[in-house]
């Protein structure tokens, strides 16, 4: 196995480096104070061709594998999560329409994805429907040539900005998970209606709100796939969107240790620099043994799934790590600078918050388990 970078992979790696560097870590601090979407950043983005990174060339994307996508994902996370998740988010879904659209869908929605006016939303969760997908109740019902949209979903990433809206309904009620469909919607229909942004604890730049559709007359050409197969399409795009949390999570545990190899180098106690003190110093070598071993998960899967082998478990597994050690390394972080680390003036007060909910979205802890383990006992 080659396990160098080609330059197309490098070349993405440093441009999100670069760009994070310069541009949005110098914001990140402010934006998440204010609870500010990133507006500014996320066009730049879109300029550098990174907002749809993995949309084709052929339909105005950078086209970039997937190894590249994880490496961008990592940088951009390391400044900011927020902008990060809107990343993941967006090519997502504009990813589950390339696999699963007609020719038709892919022309009319893919370029809107690579702007900020279409952007991408993944409208799944419900207040009463988390982990247990077949348990939506949003319901499209068939009238001739169109169905008609009502529902609630919650927690959904971009929606506030979201053009473009991969919504997961009850086509057929009598028929369980088979009759569950996939539609993309435009924010702009009318009766989608979306509430404000969740007060959340971390990834504040990045909102997550409720969506209400209220009678929305969706065309039957935007129908993903066919009648049925919804709950198969919304597992694809977890899939794929396990590999960019996984990536995201290591960026966060890079950042995590970049910071505090920085404050032990620098403070002081009992007459020398901290980074002399054996605890700390265990703290930052699990820390580096964790970012190694996320960074090179997530790659793994990412290239697993470039070189179109089954990679679900893959990316469950370093998801689950990579998610749970970035909350290791944001806990240790904070330690590492004791009472300053509780303190909004730092950056790790930051980190820690932004860590949390990795271990909950794109698929809880738990949830991650039980796919590595069926696929062990299926074996």
């Amino acid at each position: 196995m080659d396990l160098h970078l080609t330059d197309e992979q490098e070349v993405a790696r440093q441009t999100a480096r670069e760009f994070a560097e310069k541009k949005l870590l110098p914001l990140a601090a402010e934006l998440d104070v204010n609870e500010e979407f990133p507006t500014g950043p996320v066009t730049e983005l879109a300029g550098l061709g990174l907002l749809g990174m993995m949309i084709p060339q052929s339909h105005g994307g950078a086209g970039l594998d997937p190894v590249s996508y994880a490496l961008a994902i990592m940088e951009i996370a390391r400044a900011d999560a927020s902008t990060a998740v809107i990343l993941s988010v967006n090519n997502l879904v504009a990813e589950t329409i390339s696999l699963w659209g007609s020719a038709e869908q892919k022309d009319r929605n893919l370029p809107r994805l690579n702007s900020l006016e279409g952007l991408g939303a993944f409208a799944l969760t419900e207040p009463h429907a988390g982990s247990d997908v077949q348990a939506i109740r949003t319901r499209a019902e068939k009238k001739s040539d169109h169905y008609i949209l009502n529902g609630e979903k919650t927690w959904i990433s971009n929606a506030s900005q979201g053009g473009t809206f991969l919504v997961v309904a009850v086509t057929d009620p009598t028929r369980r998970t088979k009759g569950i469909s996939a539609f993309i919607v435009d924010g702009k229909t009318r009766g989608v209606s979306v509430g404000k942004p969740e007060p959340k604890m971390g990834q504040r730049a990045s909102h997550s709100c409720p969506v209400v559709f209220d009678n929305c007359k969706i065309p039957t050409e935007n129908l993903l796939g066919e009648e049925g197969i919804g709950i198969k399409i919304a597992l694809s795009a977890l899939d794929s969107g396990r590999i960019g949390i996984a990536s995201l999570s290591t960026g966060i545990i890079a950042a995590c240790l970049e910071e505090m190899t920085r404050y032990a180098k620098e403070r002081t106690a009992f007459g020398k620099p901290i980074s002399e003190l054996q605890a700390v110093q265990w703290m930052l070598a699990d820390t580096a043994v964790e970012y190694e071993a996320a960074r090179a998960l997530s790659i793994f899967a990412a290239w697993r799934k470039h070189a179109g082998e089954p990679f679900s478990e893959k990316a469950a597994i370093a998801k689950l790590y990579a998610s749970e050690a970035a909350n290791r390394a944001a806990y240790r972080a904070v330690q590492v600078h004791g009472g300053y680390g509780y303190s909004r003036q730092y950056r790790v007060e930051r980190l820690y918050r932004d860590a949390r909910v990795l271990t909950l979205y794109e698929g809880t802890s738990e949830i991650q388990r039980l796919v590595i383990a069926r696929k062990l006992l299926k074996d």
